[in-house]
């Protein structure tokens, strides 16, 4: 199991097993790891763990999230990162970890009245093999696709409502982030088990989980199955294997 380990000037102060989906990290007590240090924000970083693969993503600190002496707002975690939160470090440690930067960085996002842009945009980067901004922002999907694992179906959504409806995106990334930065974010990952839906920012109130087939599929990650219908930030979309 992924862990980090805890330390001030070079002596460990703790180890912490990633054993649940998101890990808080701060100096407030009611984080899963606190660091009790007045340059550590009350909520200061998240990290997510998807399978054998674990994301760090800084909560808009104040001093900011560090990884390998380099700032970072989100981040795929390889074995041996070293994380850095006001004068501590964690280390990540994970023999299995699988996750790529590229994949978590280049991402396509759907906002609530300009998705026509955003797949637009995340389409046009997919087939052309550059990168693209989303009326989101820096928010794309692009390069090359990874590649299917053997006997793996692929998988797509199909948009199925707004002015875009019937526009389909191909799921070839290892990972893919949905939603409303700030309101709702989900990611689906593709992994040799499957596609999975997990719900990546937003506290879960207000049903604010992602939706599939009618029902919220709450905080774990759901395993995606042919025909699904998922509902998130305003927009409906189908999704199916490929046979």
């Amino acid at each position: 199991m992924a862990k980090l380990v805890l330390s001030l000037n070079g002596v460990v102060q703790g180890e912490y097993p990633l054993n649940k989906e998101r890990i808080s990290l701060g100096r407030k007590p009611d984080n899963d790891i606190q660091v009790d240090n007045l340059a550590v924000s009350g909520k200061h970083a998240l990290v997510i763990t998807i399978l054998d693969d674990s994301f760090l993503e800084d909560l808009g600190s104040t001093n900011g999230t560090y990884v390998n002496g380099k700032l970072i707002k989100k981040h795929a975690l390889r074995d041996g990162d070293v994380v850095g939160i006001g004068k501590h470090e964690l280390k990540y440690v994970n023999e299995h970890a699988t996750a790529d930067d590229e994949d978590f960085e280049k991402t396509m996002i759907i906002r609530p009245g300009s998705a026509s842009a955003a797949v637009a945009a995340a389409k046009a980067a997919e087939e052309a093999g550059v990168e693209a901004e989303a009326a989101a922002g820096n928010a794309t999907q692009g390069g090359t696709p990874a590649p299917v694992a053997s006997g793996m179906p692929l998988g797509k959504l199909q948009v199925l409502n707004g002015p875009i409806a019937g526009k389909e995106l191909e799921l070839t990334k290892a990972l893919i982030t949905l939603g409303k930065p700030g309101v709702q974010v989900a990611v689906i990952s593709r992994r040799p088990q499957g596609y999975f839906l997990t719900h990546i920012e937003g506290d879960g109130q207000n049903n604010n989980f992602p939706v599939v087939n009618g029902t919220a599929i709450g905080p774990q990650a759901y395993t995606m199955e042919n025909g699904d219908i998922v509902e998130l930030a305003g927009i409906k979309m189908e999704f199916s294997l490929s046979e």
